[in-house]
């Protein structure tokens, strides 16, 4: 009885396919895009100016680039401050010096950077934020940041977060370290060194690091809205113009994100380094559920996070925020493909930030339909 009654059902199913599947067709073409809305809700519910995703298919937008002028937000071939993604970056090159050997992750940081000569900090733990340094991008003055030896002084004269590799902090200290220390080892700037070891072999000719005083972006862009490090008592203003140079190894990097896609797919994909080295960068993680802005079930790795998706398996990233934008993607597990979702203002916390997290997994888990 039970496969007759199924045998019929499957005939009027056939039989009623050819009759209503325009109706269905147009049904599924109205379908809300989980991606767009939201993107939607970070403007219209968070007001967020501007928001971008890419998933290397499409491009989707919400708001507008400008907001004076209205005009539509870029596309994506705009250009961006990455921010932390920059870590990303220098971590890659850092194990690119591991790799060929003229260093060694569990070397002392202080045998390359003197000012820590004093410090049981390892490479392994700059990497892996386990070191304590504490944050010297609280201490800066941002009219007139200084140099990084300088930065790190500001940093030294506070005491440690805890012992070197008892604990993780999140510390933008780290990466400046890790770029003095490409420095000293190449015997040239950690930003050379990235070209030439990173963007060049990539093609990522719309990446760049802006020079000494350059404040504003090249190319197409959108504006960007926030509160300026120099000035808060301003309140919310346009902060497109900043002092990118000073963001250095541990967030200066300007992209697009067809090109921030291609660097997580070069990375993950074996382009730039060996198999190996890959795989201690995302197996030798500590557990960050809940710390900072990751969500419950990530780890962080050397330079690189996995979050766990909705749809099963994580995506492997890491996420940045200035003033004046927040980023988020990566490249998922189980050829789900690569996303870069960006906002033109800080949405680093509450339902801006699950939302922004929320484009990035909606547009990594439609991959696996």
């Amino acid at each position: 009885m039970q496969r007759k009654r199924f045998a019929a059902a499957v005939l009027l199913a056939a039989t009623l396919t050819g009759v209503f599947a325009p109706v269905a067709a147009a049904q599924a073409s109205h379908r809300p895009d989980p991606v767009q809305r939201k993107l939607d809700l970070l403007v219209h519910r968070d007001g967020v100016p501007g928001a971008l995703a890419y998933d290397g298919r499409a491009t989707r937008t919400a708001g507008v680039a400008d907001l004076e002028s209205g005009r539509p937000m870029v596309d994506e071939e705009g250009r961006f401050r990455i921010a932390s993604n920059t870590k990303a970056f220098t971590a890659a090159a850092v194990m690119r010096l591991v790799a060929d050997g003229r260093i060694r992750l569990d070397d002392r940081a202080g045998a390359y950077v003197p000012q820590l000569a004093e410090r049981n900090i390892t490479v392994r733990q700059l990497l892996k934020q386990t070191s304590g340094l504490p944050e010297y991008t609280r201490l800066v003055d941002w009219s007139r940041p200084g140099t990084d030896q300088d930065c790190l002084a500001l940093a030294l004269k506070e005491k440690p977060v805890f012992e070197p590799g008892t604990d993780w902090s999140y510390s933008n200290t780290n990466y400046l370290v890790l770029g003095m220390l490409i420095d000293q080892v190449t015997g040239t700037d950690f930003r050379t060194y990235i070209e030439r070891t990173i963007l060049r072999p990539l093609r990522l000719d719309d990446t760049y690091w802006p020079a000494p005083g350059e404040l504003g972006l090249r190319g197409p862009h959108a504006r960007n809205y926030g509160i300026h490090p120099a000035r808060p008592e301003a309140g919310r203003v346009d902060v497109t113009e900043l002092p990118g140079y000073e963001f250095g190894a541990s967030g200066g990097l300007v992209s697009t994100p067809g090109d921030l896609n291609a660097f997580w797919d070069g990375l993950f994909g074996g382009r730039l380094l060996p198999g190996w080295a890959v795989r201690l960068m995302t197996r030798d993680t500590t557990d960050v559920s809940g710390r900072d802005v990751y969500p419950a079930g990530s780890r962080y790795g050397y330079g690189v996070a996995s979050i766990p998706l909705s749809c099963g398996g994580v995506y492997w990233g890491h996420g940045g925020d200035l003033p004046g934008d927040s980023v988020g993607g990566g490249r998922a597990t189980a050829g789900r493909g690569t996303v870069t979702v960006y906002t033109t203002t800080w949405a680093a916390e509450g339902d801006s930030l699950r939302h922004l997290q929320g484009a990035v997994d909606a547009a990594l888990c439609a991959r696996g339909r």
